[in-house]
């Protein structure tokens, strides 16, 4: 249990609203954030999970076009069919909102204002790239060609994944584009710049002192950015975006803001607009301008420059804290991200996602075959937290059925079972060895294991550590074997109270990553109501904007993290399993399906 409550803002990436996720999405951005936010509020902090879809920009564009809808049609059906993917994943947002509000709108064109009056944002001539079949702005990150620095064939427009330069798409060494292959050709064209090399020092400064505290691979990739810091465009050449605050350019429908810098800005937004929606539309500030409050960022690997470069200037910019002073904007001062905590990649049976080719499963099609407790361990124990990792349906299968089946789900069949037929209840400890003491103890202490491990993020380590202490006690169990102690019942009750002490602790660690049947066990134990809190999904009105649907919910019921005596005489039923064994066969089914045409 913390020493005291803290405020902690838990942001996970903005998922483009033109397609539903594939498991190789939320295994970065979306439930890491999710365990980490259940333990913070277990914990007794404040925790403030926002987010939604990122609906501006190009991808959006080009599928939209590609199924001959409007862009804001598209949005509106994958805003629809995300957030039921992440409800279906038992995400606990406070919010879980989109990009095209006009609360969003209205949040970004703020942010853009200070900035401009700070003297962050100006305007310059630059070569545009456009699509000569269609005359359509392409965006850097659409453009693809041969990096002129390290010499990277498969750079793209606006940076090299290979050596970690920023990079303009002009210079890109044979350009074409992504969309339809072409060659871009470049135009004269006027935008506005956000000032990056004016940050360089305080971004140094910010970035050195995250030794230690951020993930190495993260940090370094992120200093390594202000080797060459440019001027970064941020507004385009489109129809589909958050229109320009200025005179001058707001009477150009053709300009727009760049989906970059509005996607960012989307994490104040949404707790602007969670406040609001809230009965107090100041509440955001105790997240946003506390000096004590934290904040984590959750993404895969490839938005590590939008959220440890870009988006700190835009905040410390709008704060009036760069090479070029200024005074913070109307709603005060903002903070800056406490950590960056990026995922690396997902592959699949040894091959990139990739919708196009069938190497994929989407969130929904997986949750209507497997228990999503599952997939929610598979990603804990094995995804992608330090390097890039691969998903095997056998591996998933193996997991499944020697984890979660064999050592949790067995333990607590075993122990409740053994306790409703040998005393209808939940025994009395009775006189305890030591080495039932032994075991109480060890199941006590590992919150503080698990609890330090949640706090940086080490979703592997926490979770192995919580299943040490399953697998103990399940050892514990087969070495006392009280089902062989027939004419010794006092010792039998010890030893069942002893296993039933450490299946509640084991319950309540094991929460953060499996909260669904971490609610059947504190039922099985007689425990009323709701342990573990569950978003729902509700259709919400906007002042002058469309109805749209948003994640939400009530956490506040959540368990403490700590180790609670459990009540004597609770009655007990036999138990229902709490996991489904799956058969070695589903490998060759889900095998076959990738290779359906």
């Amino acid at each position: 249990m913390s020493s005291s409550s803290r405020h902690i803002l838990a942001a996970p990436a903005w998922p483009y609203a033109n397609g539903p996720r594939h498991i190789g999405h939320v295994s970065g951005f979306a439930l890491p954030a999710d365990m980490f936010s259940r333990y913070q509020r277990m914990a007794g902090n404040q925790v403030l999970m926002v987010s939604g879809t990122d609906e501006h920009g190009t991808p959006v564009q080009v599928q939209a076009d590609k199924e001959g809808v409007t862009a804001r049609e598209l949005a509106d059906r994958y805003n629809a069919v995300i957030a039921e993917d992440l409800h279906g994943l038992g995400m606990s947002y406070d919010l879980f909102t989109r990009t095209t509000t006009r609360n969003h709108y209205a949040v970004v064109q703020e942010i853009f204002k200070g900035l401009y009056d700070n003297g962050y944002i100006f305007a310059k001539a630059t070569m545009g790239a456009i699509s000569p079949s269609t005359g359509r702005t392409l965006p850097d990150r659409y453009i693809e060609g041969t990096c002129p620095i390290c010499g990277y064939d498969g750079a793209r427009g606006d940076q090299c994944d290979n050596c970690g330069n920023q990079l303009d798409p002009i210079d890109l060494i044979n350009p074409v584009s992504r969309i339809n292959g072409e060659k871009p050709k470049f135009v004269e064209t006027e935008h506005l710049m956000l000032d990056l090399p004016a940050f360089t020092d305080v971004l140094g400064r910010y970035l050195r002192g995250k030794q230690g505290d951020w993930r190495p691979n993260v940090l370094k990739f992120s200093l390594n950015l202000l080797d060459d810091m440019q001027p970064r465009a941020i507004s385009r050449d489109l129809d589909w975006g958050v229109p320009i605050p200025l005179d001058g350019w707001r009477e150009n429908p053709a300009k727009k803001l760049y989906v970059w810098f509005d996607a960012v800005i989307g994490y104040f937004s949404a707790s602007v607009e969670w406040a609001r929606r809230s009965g107090d539309p100041e509440a955001w500030r105790a997240w946003w301008q506390d000096p004590d409050a934290l904040s984590y960022y959750f993404m895969g690997k490839d938005n590590i420059v939008f959220h440890a470069e870009i988006w700190p200037a835009i905040l410390l910019g709008y704060s009036g804290q760069g090479d070029k002073g200024g005074t913070p904007g109307s709603l005060g001062a903002l903070n800056v991200p406490t950590e960056v905590v990026s995922s690396e990649f997902l592959t699949m049976e040894g091959k990139k996602f990739s919708s196009s080719r069938q190497v994929v499963i989407y969130v929904k099609d997986f949750l209507e075959r497997y228990d999503v407790d599952a997939l929610r361990y598979y990603v804990a124990v094995a995804g992608p937290e330090n390097q890039d990792t691969d998903f095997t349906w056998s591996e998933f299968v193996r997991r499944n059925n020697d984890e979660l089946v064999a050592a949790w789900g067995n333990l607590v069949n075993r122990s409740v079972n053994l306790a409703a037929k040998n005393f209808g209840a939940i025994p009395g400890p009775g006189d305890l060895t030591d080495a039932d003491r032994a075991l109480m103890e060890r199941s006590r202490t590992a919150f503080a294991a698990v609890g330090a491990e949640l706090e940086r993020s080490r979703f592997k380590n926490a979770i192995t550590e919580a299943l040490d202490v399953v697998r103990d006690a399940n050892r514990y169990l087969s070495d006392q074997a009280p089902w062989k102690l027939k004419d010794d019942p006092a010792r039998v009750q010890s030893i069942l109270h002893t296993t039933l002490q450490v299946v509640d602790d084991a319950k309540t660690l094991l929460t953060p990553f499996l909260p669904n049947s971490s609610q059947k066990v504190y039922e099985m134990l007689g425990g009323d109501g709701v342990w573990s809190g569950m978003p729902e999904l509700k259709t919400v009105s906007e002042e002058g904007g469309p109805d749209y649907r948003i994640l939400t919910g009530d956490y506040a019921t959540q368990g403490r993290w700590e180790s609670t005596p459990i009540k004597a005489g609770v009655p007990l039923e036999k138990p229902v399993p709490l996991f489904k064994k799956l058969d070695t066969s589903v490998v060759d089914e889900e095998l076959a399906r990738l290779e359906q045409p």
